[in-house]
């Protein structure tokens, strides 16, 4: 199989609250030619958008982690929790040398901040 891009889609009951999230709170870039719900992280795109069958707070949140790399995981996680999200986990160390942050989205989906191990 060759892909030739990369898409990650979460649906909700209340589209606008997450774009305005995923826009305003964590700070991704739009992706205009794409739609107001299109955001650019790294190599690929999340699109947030509504669906007739998702209803309420997500049931599984674990079942599909957002990872977001980034250079400083505890930078990140102090200016998110400075406009109110919410973390479930706070700059865990892993076996393999990184760290990550685990937090919710409105939904409550689970969204990671991780940091790759420096040199």
């Amino acid at each position: 199989m060759k892909v030739n891009s990369f898409h990650i889609q979460i649906t909700s009951e209340n589209p606008d609250r997450l774009k305005s999230f995923y826009r305003d709170t964590v700070g991704l870039p739009n992706v205009p030619e794409m739609g107001d719900g299109a955001f650019a992280v790294g190599g690929a795109n999340l699109f947030v958008d509504g669906h007739s069958e998702t209803k309420g707070q997500a049931r599984e949140p674990q079942r599909m982690l957002v990872d977001l790399v980034v250079d400083d995981v505890a930078a990140e996680q102090a200016r998110l929790e400075g406009q109110g999200v919410e973390f479930i986990r706070r700059e865990g160390k892993e076996e393999w040398g990184g760290t990550i942050s685990t937090f919710l989205d409105p939904d409550g989906n689970y969204c990671q901040l991780v940091q790759y191990p420096q040199g």
